[in-house]
């Protein structure tokens, strides 16, 4: 498909794109269950089977939930949902464009999270049933506005309805390059915005929570290593209980050296006419060293509750995996990696991996 024209091409993928999740979230009537090698990874009082799952923006809408469970991933993430519905970005006649760079291990995507709002992913949610033990997690983005207030009581109430359906931890996703008129986080500075609402959740919420349901603060690929540990101690001080580390990227200029002369030319088309954010293998290195300083810090906090760093971005295999393990990182979130190993093993990604990690 990479031969044919740009805009045909990320046509045909994106609208094809839809019809794989879905296929892949009925697919697990069609398998056994997957044999894990277990790792015994226990966080927040948490079983994670493997400390490797889907990373926020694979199930939008709460898709292949059983799928996950049966091939033995670490866990189940949906969304990203905000409170109110949200179409997502259309442009040139293509609604949510993504763009795979297979020979370059990378993708990029201008989607703008499409998703049905929290309300009736929380509906969804609570009529699953837990399956192969696999923990469920949702990734939740305040909606875009200009009565932040506002927004943010929403918000809460969405993680409200969220804890009464039963799910067992909650990303806080201030990661998002893709939505062009709602927040956005600054990566060289302290966004005072961000700050405000970090603040109103553990007012609002955290310091209610009626059972342990940790919150996870996600921050992008780009996030100036200065600002770490600000975040760290930010987010300890008002209840979080962990950070989400690298995912996607807004740095075309250092991800265009990792990509082949064709697919560079892909790469310029799509990014001038949509923008977008990347994943894939250009992520790896700064998420090993922003998620490798996260750890170190909070290593010489003493801390007497439990604090987690979550590494996404670049992940693709379990050297990866054991890397993460080695900087004190004990758990893993993974998308075109994923798509990588599915290539390769199907259904029995997750097992395939799990063998590597005895």
């Amino acid at each position: 498909m990479t031969s044919l024209p740009n805009q045909y091409f990320i046509s045909i993928y994106s609208n094809q794109k839809k019809k794989l999740i879905k296929n892949f979230a009925d697919d697990y009537v069609n398998f056994e269950l997957k044999e894990i090698y277990s790792s015994n990874t226990k966080l927040w009082d948490i079983d994670f089977k493997i400390p490797i799952f889907n990373s926020a923006g694979m199930f939008k809408y709460s898709e292949a939930y059983y799928t996950c469970a049966m091939q033995g991933a670490g866990a189940w993430l949906a969304g990203t949902y905000t409170t109110k519905r949200r179409i997502g970005n259309f442009k040139k006649g293509v609604l949510h464009p993504f763009l795979p760079l297979p020979k370059s291990e990378i993708a990029v995507n201008w989607m703008g999270l499409p998703n049905e709002g929290i309300e009736l992913a929380a509906k969804k949610i609570s009529k699953l049933e837990k399956f192969n033990n696999t923990p469920i997690g949702v990734s939740i983005s305040a909606d875009p506005g200009n009565n932040p207030t506002l927004i943010l009581a929403d918000l809460v109430e969405g993680m409200k309805l969220l804890e009464k359906a039963n799910v067992d931890f909650i990303e806080l996703n201030e990661s998002c390059p893709n939505v062009s008129d709602g927040h956005s986080l600054s990566n060289d500075k302290l966004d005072e915005d961000l700050v405000y609402r970090m603040e109103y959740i553990s007012q609002n919420f955290l310091k209610f929570r009626n059972r342990n349901l940790p919150l996870i603060l996600k921050l992008s690929n780009d996030t100036s290593p200065e600002l770490i540990p600000l975040f760290i101690d930010i987010a300890i001080e008002l209840g979080f209980n962990g950070l989400n580390l690298g995912n996607t990227s807004t740095n075309y200029t250092y991800t265009k050296e990792f990509l082949t002369e064709k697919e560079r030319k892909m790469f310029n088309y799509f990014t001038n006419v949509y923008g977008g954010g990347v994943s894939g293998i250009s992520l790896k290195e700064n998420s090993k060293k922003l998620c490798k300083l996260a750890s170190e810090y909070l290593q010489n906090k003493n801390l007497k509750t439990e604090f987690h760093i979550i590494r996404t971005g670049g992940i693709d295999s379990a050297d990866d995996i054991l890397e993460s393990k080695n900087i004190g990182v004990n758990l893993n979130q993974w998308y075109t990696g994923y798509f990588k190993n599915f290539g390769k093993y199907g259904h029995s990604t997750y097992s395939e991996i799990s063998k590597q990690l005895v």
